[in-house]
């Protein structure tokens, strides 16, 4: 099983496919794991592509399980925010001796890639940003409630945990306005190719995803996009985005 090996965290990661890599940050918030590309046996289609499937026929796909998520686990303290996800991150690159990567991120996995352009901008050769998470004014403390379910399970199975450091990281996390990782000033200056897939409910506002198409000056959106009658022109825009600015 590949995993990388940190100081403060163990992260299992899949390659698949060859050529220019693809790092994937995947769906589900605090649970962001690449099981979520897929559709479960028994259940409903996502209503996105499976990028390791389709991107695997073409590139280096690195999917990884967040700390925490899936088959990963790591620390977690008081200090730990977006930087440490990113962090990790890198280090897989580093691992696998990739200097330069497009990155996917769906759900949480946008603000995973925005968060690794503001830290690590000459990395990235291009950046998808499919359902993008952001502050809901009608549900303003969705992630928080859905963070304060995810620190129980983690006490529940490590009691060790400390609450104090859970909390405190909860608060980095999610005690913030727009897309909770990054501010609209570093957004309006990235200068990474990006395309903007907008979400349209209560974790992937619409107004999250197009506030960031409109702000980011190298962009282009796909809208709508969701769903099995949407799911051939997205992958179509997807693959076409990313052979552009492949280099």
């Amino acid at each position: 099983m590949p995993i990388l090996k940190r100081p403060d965290a163990e992260i299992y990661y899949e390659e698949h496919g060859a050529g220019f890599p693809v790092l994937l940050f995947a769906p589900g918030g605090m649970r962001s794991q690449m099981a979520m590309w897929r559709a479960p046996a028994e259940g409903p289609p996502r209503a996105w592509n499976d990028w390791i499937t389709v991107l695997s026929a073409n590139y280096r796909v690195i999917a990884m399980d967040q700390r925490n998520a899936g088959k990963s686990r790591g620390d977690i303290r008081a200090e730990h925010s977006w930087h440490t996800y990113a962090e990790d991150q890198i280090a897989l690159l580093d691992h696998l001796g990739i200097k330069r990567t497009h990155i996917l991120g769906g759900c949480i996995g946008s603000s995973f890639c925005l968060k690794f352009t503001e830290m690590a901008p000459d990395r990235v050769a291009a950046s998808v940003l499919q359902n993008p998470i952001g502050l809901n004014a009608e549900f303003p403390t969705y992630f928080q409630d859905g963070f304060a379910d995810w620190a129980k399970e983690q006490r529940a199975a490590r009691p060790e945990l400390d609450a104090t450091a859970l909390a405190s990281f909860g608060h980095n996390m999610w005690d913030h306005d727009f897309v909770y990782c990054v501010d609209r000033d570093f957004v309006k200056r990235c200068a990474v190719p990006s395309l903007v897939l907008p979400g349209n409910d209560k974790p992937h506002p619409a107004s999250a995803g197009l506030e960031l198409a409109k702000l980011l000056p190298n962009v282009d959106m796909l809208n709508p996009w969701k769903g099995p009658e949407h799911i051939d022109e997205q992958r179509a825009r997807v693959t076409s985005f990313l052979a552009k600015h492949t280099p």
